[in-house]
């Protein structure tokens, strides 16, 4: 091969690489696609009554997604146990890792699912362990890093406003800081923590606001930030008392909102109706049996 040669093969080979990078990138999944998905399929199976049509809708939303399994929806965690109820493929052991996977944040939850694990020969012993080795993968680094931040969130509220300003920017660089090297801190990153509050509070950032707010769009979409938490941010951004917010939140405190154009915008992100997200909280509360203790959220 001649030198004219191989500068057109070099030149070839990265010309494709290009474009296989292109593709891929194209080819990155819409989590707004998904979220609207469950929000419709939670509907057939909570608000229709209709279990086994919800067991196939899921089925086929996960071959194409990734499964999550968002706080009350609760949608990964609702499709095995009726597919299991109803004698249906969900896809036995692996997916029931899978599941473990996604409540290992939460400490005790697996316990509610303890007896359907045993059914597969998923011990609590075995269980124990997934959720210790899926913590042993977490970011230290940021896990640390985020505590400080929780912390330094809280100090002076609400009366010290020139420390809360102060903290609120630190607390904005460490997410600009976190998305350039790791992307979002995201559950499987960091863990457990109140992370709705956090993000809610960078509406506060004089200086980072503009950059924040787009950015966590983008992780919304890709799936590694909750609708809910960027809908928080936005709307204690532009919050006028005694006007509707874009997302609906604080809209007990109004006699009268455009519930259809509060809807339009909560479906542009993922977010399900407010009707349907009242029923949510409604079964939610019922399923604890207790006050909510998450007076922040929905």
């Amino acid at each position: 091969m001649n030198f004219l040669q191989y500068n057109s093969f070099k030149s070839a080979r990265i010309l494709t690489l290009i474009i296989c990078l292109f593709i891929l990138s194209s080819c990155k999944k819409n989590y707004i696609i998904y979220y609207n998905e469950v929000n419709k399929t939670d509907s057939t199976f909570r608000l229709a009554n209709n279990p086994k049509a919800a067991i196939k809708e899921y089925q086929e939303l996960f071959k194409e997604y990734a499964p999550k399994n968002q706080e009350r929806i609760e949608e990964y965690a609702t499709y095995i146990t009726l597919a299991d109820q109803y004698n249906e493929d969900f896809g036995g052991k692996k997916s029931l890792y899978h599941l473990i996977s996604l409540i290992a944040p939460s400490d005790q939850q697996y316990k509610e699912y303890l007896p359907l694990f045993e059914k597969y020969g998923i011990d609590n012993t075995e269980v124990q362990q997934k959720i210790k080795d899926w913590k042993n993968n977490l970011n230290k680094q940021l896990i640390d890093s985020f505590r400080i931040a929780f912390k330094r969130d809280q100090e002076g509220r609400p009366y010290d406003t020139a420390l809360v300003r102060k903290n609120v920017e630190k607390n904005a660089r460490l997410f600009k800081w976190t998305f350039e090297n790791f992307g979002f801190p995201s559950k499987d990153k960091i863990g457990e923590g109140p992370m709705l509050t956090l993000i809610s509070h960078m509406s506060e950032s004089k200086i980072l606001y503009p950059y924040l707010q787009p950015k966590i769009l983008e992780y919304v979409q890709s799936g590694d930030c909750p609708p809910l938490d960027y809908s928080m941010m936005v709307d204690a951004h532009d919050f006028t008392p005694g006007k509707g917010t874009y997302y609906g939140m604080g809209r007990t405190f109004l006699k009268e909102i455009d519930s259809v154009t509060i809807d339009r915008h909560r479906k542009s992100i993922g977010l399900p109706s407010l009707k349907h997200t009242a029923i949510i909280k409604k079964d939610f509360l019922k399923k604890l049996k207790t006050n909510d203790i998450n007076l922040i959220k929905e």
